[in-house]
């Protein structure tokens, strides 16, 4: 993250500690839980210090209902990254136990998994759906634009831009 310029960091600190308690309650009664909650409200902070970091900061008549559509979010994220914890899980147990990975091997397959469902996260609609059709599915991009009602040279552009992307991800 590029340097926070000093005003926004004060506001952000401001706004955190007026409404940071608050927050956390919210979200405890969103969870069900308290284990998970002061994670997430810091997690909501982050987002709030990095989108005014990058610009000028709104003005916030609702500052709840501004952090509670910030939070929104980062639940969303919380439960699909759980969804995704789950699914791999699950995909473990059926393994058999001569072809289950390590714990290291898990923690980073896990990672990997996390950073590759953040990539289609980030993608356009319809650049994901052509990426997927053509990943998972194996569709040439003839069928791909069939199916999408699109010419083949913009499947071939939603392809050059998804695998962009793809790049970003490694090392």
């Amino acid at each position: 993250m590029a340097a926070v310029p000093s005003d926004v960091r004060q506001d952000v600190h401001a706004l955190y500690r007026e409404h940071h308690g608050w927050l956390q309650s919210w979200l405890r009664r969103k969870l069900e839980n308290t284990f998970d909650a002061p994670d997430l409200a810091q997690d909501t902070f982050v987002r709030v210090l990095t989108a005014w970091g990058r610009g000028r900061p709104p003005e916030l008549r609702e500052p709840r209902a501004y952090l509670t559509t910030v939070a929104r979010h980062v639940l969303l994220n919380h439960y699909r990254r759980l969804s995704l914890e789950k699914a791999f899980l699950a995909t473990l147990a059926s393994l058999p136990e001569a072809e289950t990975p390590s714990v290291e091997d898990r923690l980073v397959i896990l990672e990997t998994l996390h950073d590759i469902d953040a990539m289609l996260d980030r993608l356009a609609p319809k650049v994901r759906t052509a990426f997927l059709l053509a990943q998972l599915e194996g569709l040439p991009y003839a069928d791909i634009a069939l199916r999408m009602q699109v010419n083949v040279r913009t499947v071939k552009r939603y392809m050059a831009t998804a695998y962009e992307e793809c790049l970003l991800l490694t090392p």
